[in-house]
C-alpha cells in the first residue's frame, strides 16, 4: 500500500463531474497523505482546476465522495458542504491561478482579513470590538502575532504597511499562500503557485511550502505546470488527462512512465519510444 493510502487527510472516491454532455471528471480516485505534498498534473484541459473546485465546493460533483480527515479525527463529505463551510469548518483553504488579494489593503490588512470569522466572534458581532473589551483585544493581538508570523517566513515583514497591489508579482504569490495559512488550514490547496515566477521565486516558493509541509499541521494539494517544483517539493503526483486519472505514484514513478510522456507530448502510447529518441528524452 502506498505511504498516502495509509493515512490520507484526503479520499476523492469515483468524482464524476458533467456538464450537460460534457465529462469534464470521469470516476476518479486518488488520496492525499496527510502532511504530504501532493502535486495534480497534466495538460491543459485535463480537468485539474474542476477538481479543484469540487474539493472546494464551488462545484458540486455529478457522483462520488470528497471525505477529508481532519488530525484529531473528525470528518468531513466535502461534496455535502456548501463552499463557506469547507472553508470554515473543514478548514480547507485555497489560492488561485490568478492572484485574487485586496489591492487597496495594506499587506497586513489581507492577512487580518483572513482571520476574519474568529475576530467577529471574539467582539461577539461587533459588541466587544467596539467597547475594546478584554476578549476582543485577546483575539486581535493573536491576529495580529499570527498575521506578523506569516509575514516573516514569506520576507514581507517589511512591507506590511505597503498597499498589496504594490508588491511585485512574486512577492503576490507568497501573501496569497500566507494569508491562505492565516486560517489555519488542514489542506491546503495551490492553483499553479509557480505560474509566472522566475527561477529564483521559484526557489523561495519551493523553501516556504517545505517549510510549511514540515512545521505544520498543513497537507498540500497543488495543480502546477513548473515541472521543476512538482518534482523536486512532491512526496506524491496525480496525473489527469482528459478527465481521467493515467499515473498515481511518487515523482520518480511517473516522470518515467509512458501514458505520461505520451500525454505530454500529445502522441499515442505506442509511438512514445520513437518520439524519445527523436527528441534525445
Amino acid at each position: 500500500m502506498a505511504s498516502w493510502s495509509e493515512n490520507p487527510i484526503l479520499k476523492v472516491e469515483h468524482l464524476t463531474m458533467r456538464f450537460g454532455g460534457l465529462v469534464a471528471i470521469d470516476d476518479l480516485s486518488f488520496d492525499v497523505g496527510r502532511g504530504d505534498i501532493t502535486a495534480l498534473i497534466g495538460p491543459n484541459g485535463a480537468g485539474k482546476t474542476t477538481v479543484f473546485n469540487c474539493i472546494t465546493g464551488f462545484y458540486k460533483p455529478t457522483e462520488g465522495r470528497l471525505k477529508l480527515r481532519h488530525h484529531d479525527g473528525d470528518t468531513f463529505l466535502l461534496e455535502r458542504m456548501p463552499d463557506f463551510k469547507i472553508a470554515r469548518h473543514a478548514k480547507v483553504a485555497r489560492t488561485f491561478q490568478n492572484i485574487r488579494l485586496f489591492g487597496g489593503m495594506t499587506v497586513l490588512e489581507n492577512l487580518m482579513v483572513a482571520q476574519h470569522n474568529p475576530l467577529m466572534h471574539a467582539s461577539a458581532f461587533s459588541f466587544a470590538g467596539i467597547f475594546s473589551l478584554p476578549r476582543f483585544r485577546n483575539a486581535e493581538a493573536k491576529a495580529v502575532e499570527r498575521a506578523t508570523y506569516w509575514l516573516e517566513h514569506v520576507n514581507l515583514i517589511d512591507r506590511a504597511d505597503d498597499p498589496a497591489s504594490d508588491l511585485p508579482y512574486g512577492a503576490q504569490r507568497r501573501l496569497e499562500i500566507a494569508r491562505a495559512m492565516c486560517t489555519g488550514p488542514e489542506l491546503l490547496c495551490l492553483d499553479e503557485p509557480a505560474a509566472g515566477l522566475n527561477p529564483r521565486e521559484s526557489a523561495e516558493l519551493n523553501k516556504l511550502l517545505r517549510y510549511i509541509g514540515a512545521n505544520h499541521e498543513t497537507s498540500i494539494l497543488l495543480i502546477e505546470h513548473d515541472m521543476s517544483v512538482v518534482m523536486e517539493i512532491s512526496d506524491h503526483v496525480v496525473v489527469l488527462d482528459y478527465g481521467e486519472k493515467i499515473s498515481d505514484g511518487n515523482p520518480e514513478k511517473v516522470k518515467n512512465d509512458p501514458a505520461v510522456i505520451a500525454a505530454y507530448l500529445g502522441v499515442d502510447d505506442e509511438e512514445v519510444e520513437t518520439v524519445e529518441q527523436e527528441v534525445g528524452v
